[in-house]
């Protein structure tokens, strides 16, 4: 899925693009206004996040172009500023988002999730499943089989993280910045503890396993052959 990053500061842009492919994301980066006016005109995107205080065209004004083209392009603004009176022009301007710096790449990856789903018409599901292992996302419960298993909140969330990669490899960095909201540390072994208490509660007792360790790359949930 391809992305449109217009962001002039070099540090935010890096972080962003390096989690977003980490995510799964193709991203194009502009890093002044006259350039992502340009991409975002002429390439077709799945989402443009669009900085606001940009060189030679500042975000705003850049939007308004976009939609006077009739381009409908989901857009999510970032901005420095948190003041209601500027959200609101942000998204009377033709905006989808507003997120304020700084921020978690987390809640910026839901997102831009949220808005995929949105302008792609796809409903957020109730309930994730895997085999015999289920979720409900509503009450937060988790099944395996006719057994309830009891999640502290950190290890729901990492289950809910690994269903929703279903059978794709997520390395520790990935899970500490989608599940932690911080950066990884080599130095830690907090994914591998909390991955083993998950595995002892989800595969334990049961035949067929879900979690998986995929050595010097990270984990995998999928139903084990």
């Amino acid at each position: 899925m391809r992305l449109l990053l217009i962001e002039d500061d070099d540090k935010i842009a890096s972080f962003i693009t390096k989690g977003l492919k980490s995510s799964g994301f193709s991203v194009d980066i502009a890093g002044n206004g006259i350039d992502g006016l340009h991409l975002g005109l002429t390439e077709p995107y799945a989402v443009m996040v669009v900085d606001i205080m940009l060189p030679g065209l500042d975000g705003l004004a850049l939007v308004a172009k976009v939609r006077k083209e009739k381009i409908n392009t989901p857009v999510l603004f970032l901005s420095a500023k948190s003041g209601t009176e500027d959200k609101v022009k942000g998204l009377q301007i033709g905006g989808d988002d507003y997120l304020t710096k700084p921020f978690a790449f987390s809640e910026l990856l839901a997102r831009i999730q949220a808005l995929v789903r949105r302008s792609s018409g796809i409903a957020e599901p109730n309930h994730l499943f895997v085999g015999d292992l289920s979720i409900d996302l509503l009450s937060r419960t988790v099944r395996r089989g006719d057994r309830n298993i009891e999640l502290q909140p950190l290890e729901y969330s990492l289950l809910e993280y690994l269903m929703r990669n279903t059978g794709r490899v997520v390395s520790k960095t990935m899970i500490m910045e989608n599940v932690w909201n911080y950066n990884f540390d080599p130095q830690t072994n907090v994914v591998e503890a909390r991955i083993c208490r998950l595995r002892d509660k989800v595969d334990k007792g049961f035949d067929k396993k879900f979690i998986h360790t995929i050595r010097g790359v990270g984990y995998v949930l999928r139903e084990d052959a």
